[in-house]
């Protein structure tokens, strides 16, 4: 079973790619269902055919699904909501307000996953492709789990209370019983839903970018963050670059010169990981003869199901108040290593090698105290957190 997220900014042809992924590897033979969790989807458009909720056979091994967020989170939520929202009424609290309070957070994009799971584990595919929301929604969805565990325990925590409190009440809807007991199903579904997302034999994780600043920026913080929470990112596509050699007229000439440098920057900032370059089209892409056409020109002898890379591309340790942060560099050569941060952006330089790095929140807020590099392995020591004293301490 392999399980292939295809993440990116919107706009810059996650869809597409996610989908010419999906008919390349049905034509190498693959089961292979490709799912999107966006709540906009435009993966049927792509596909110039028809989804639905539950998969659609597009060709001999391939199939299509739209995941339908509403039924998902009804079937999996909807007995645990209905106890809650009315006991959230109960204490006075607004109706249409105790119906959205009754949802846990995050819960759409939980179930979304666990769905995806579902399909893969139950065998009936060798390949689950995900076409997932834009990047900000996608890191909220895969850092879920984790949000849904600490607050299902929190629940959990109330049973001797609430059964207490709500005996009356529980007659005339489900057993508090039975209530705690899904919520507890729920819960180690999550949990084995996460030991799937972290397994790099099982799950893959793709940046799709574009050769432009800000698309490039954004794909860095997916990766800080994939990274932070043990997603194994194994590849990179690289869309929508124009071929400089046959760029006509002094525009187009000087756009594929601008693309180019940042194509470079990709180059730089991701390594060790492999990255596909995918042309710019002159015309819209849509079907399977053109989405075959893509994914043999992204992947050319690349069996794109297999897993890409392995190993991490950064990890951050905690060590007493400080942290450090690693990061494998195996093709730089030793050198003074130069570092300057500013706010969520580290900037290093070891010789020719210059890497523009994205912080979490956890470090941005950290003093970077000093960087070393040894045996191809880059690592920078974060201090405890600046304390900014107030205005008025610090002048007396």
């Amino acid at each position: 079973m392999r399980l292939i997220l295809y993440l990116g900014k919107g706009g810059v042809g996650k869809t597409t790619t996610a989908a010419a992924t999906a008919v390349r590897a049905a034509e190498l033979g693959y089961r292979t269902l490709v799912v999107s969790t966006d709540v906009a989807h435009s993966l049927a458009d792509a596909l110039d055919s028809p989804l639905g909720a539950l998969p659609s056979q597009l060709s001999d091994r391939l199939w299509g699904q739209e995941v339908n967020v509403l039924d998902e989170v009804r079937q999996h939520w909807g007995q645990l909501r209905n106890y809650l929202s009315t006991l959230l009424r109960r204490r006075g609290v607004d109706e249409v307000a105790a119906e959205e309070l009754a949802i846990i957070p995050g819960m759409e994009e939980v179930v979304s996953l666990l769905h995806i799971r579902r399909q893969a584990r139950d065998g009936n595919f060798d390949v689950v492709i995900v076409d997932a929301a834009p990047t900000g929604e996608t890191i909220r969805l895969l850092t879920m789990p984790e949000t849904f565990q600490w607050y299902a325990a929190r629940v959990m925590d109330w049973e001797p209370g609430t059964l207490k409190a709500a005996r009356p009440l529980v007659k005339a809807l489900v057993p508090a019983a039975d209530m705690f007991a899904t919520l507890e199903r729920l819960s180690k579904g999550v949990e084995a839903l996460r030991e799937t997302l972290i397994d790099p034999e099982v799950s893959s994780y793709r940046l799709v970018v574009n050769p432009e600043r800000m698309v490039i920026k954004e794909a860095q913080r997916a990766a800080t963050y994939l990274a932070l929470f043990g997603y194994p990112v194994d590849g990179v596509v690289l869309n929508r670059v124009l071929p400089i050699e046959s760029a006509e007229g002094a525009f187009m000439q000087e756009m594929a010169r601008i693309q180019q440098a940042y194509r470079q920057q990709v180059y730089d900032i991701f390594t060790p990981l492999p990255i596909w370059d995918s042309p710019y089209y002159a015309r819209d892409l849509h079907g399977l003869e053109d989405l075959s056409m893509v994914g043999n020109a992204t992947f050319k002898d690349v069996d794109p199901v297999k897993v890409q890379f392995k190993g991490t591309t950064q990890e951050i340790l905690r060590d007493g108040e400080e942290y450090i942060m690693r990061l494998p560099l195996p093709h730089v050569e030793i050198g003074k290593v130069s570092m300057t941060k500013r706010g969520d952006e580290l900037f290093i330089e070891i010789g020719n090698f210059r890497r523009d790095m994205i912080l979490p929140m956890a470090l941005a807020e950290r003093p970077a105290q000093r960087a070393v590099f040894r045996g191809g392995v880059l690592e920078v020591r974060f201090g405890p957190p600046e304390v900014t004293l107030p205005v008025e301490e610090a002048t007396t």
